[in-house]
């Protein structure tokens, strides 16, 4: 079997399953069967695939339509234009994500020391210390989590030290920027999510407790004592979240605003810490 046909079988497939996107993610399955990037599927559309590689792609398909993610199979994520590695120990990566990263790059470019919350594959760190120049320290619950934010810091060569602990608790100093991108989604809300979600995404970094905005309570009290004054406090939040999260600012945060999507929803709260 060529490209061509393996790759037209693989997307009538997943489209037949109610796959999105199932043209795309056939040629990505099909290019991680081949250790091939994309173009090669179109340059080359007439190679014919080895017994190994039509196996490899038979069985990513097959995971997908079980609903791993596919981001799990292919064990990769862009992020700000840069490839992470994720694995089912972190939650995967998303655009919207993005948006802290954006609204740092405008509201804090001066920031030298940053803190990245709940990090995760430590996209955020690792995004942040390259495109300020800044160091960054990450934290995260999960060990496995932290292996595999090392792993990332390591392959993008990022000035980020890890360090395992419950959010800010074993950090001390002073802080120019802090960022986070909690669990938030409310226990409730679990059983609802997608399945490639609500079954192989790690629940610690999908519950947000009763109401999802338990750890935003959490997070303000700790930026009070590591933020540097004038330092800045930016964290994504869940689309119901965005009353609960500004309740948690007190007086010490003046400059305190909302962030919106493309799709309108709430995304970001950002603060300034002024004592």
């Amino acid at each position: 079997m060529n490209l061509r046909t393996a790759l037209r079988q693989g997307s009538e497939i997943l489209a037949s399953a109610g796959t999105p996107e199932p043209r795309l993610t056939a040629e990505l399955l099909l290019c991680h069967a081949l250790r091939r990037e994309r173009s090669y599927l179109y340059a080359h559309p007439e190679h014919e695939l080895t017994a190994v590689e039509w196996l490899h792609f038979g069985r990513y398909l097959h995971e997908r339509l079980q609903g791993k993610p596919l981001q799990h199979i292919t064990r990769r994520q862009e992020f700000y234009g840069r490839e992470f590695e994720v694995t089912p120990a972190v939650l995967i990566p998303r655009r919207e994500t993005e948006h802290v990263v954006e609204q740092a790059l405008l509201h804090a470019p001066g920031a030298r020391r940053v803190l990245d919350l709940c990090t995760g594959s430590g996209n955020l760190a690792v995004t942040l210390a390259l495109e300020l120049g800044a160091w960054a320290a990450a934290t995260d619950v999960s060990f496995d989590a932290l292996a595999v934010a090392r792993r990332n810091v390591q392959r993008h060569k990022a000035r980020v030290d890890l360090v395992q602990c419950d959010l800010a608790g074993a950090v001390g100093g002073r802080f120019d920027l802090i960022v986070a991108n909690p669990p938030y989604i409310p226990l409730h809300e679990i059983p609802a999510l997608q399945r490639e979600v609500r079954d192989h995404e790690p629940h610690a970094a999908l519950a947000g407790g009763e109401t999802g905005v338990e750890f935003y309570r959490r997070i303000v009290p700790e930026a009070e004592r590591l933020l540097a004054p004038g330092g800045w406090l930016i964290v994504e939040i869940g689309y119901q979240g965005e009353a609960g999260v500004r309740a948690a600012f007190g007086a010490a945060w003046p400059e305190l605003a909302t962030e919106y999507d493309l799709a309108g929803w709430p995304r970001v709260v950002r603060a300034r810490f002024t004592p």
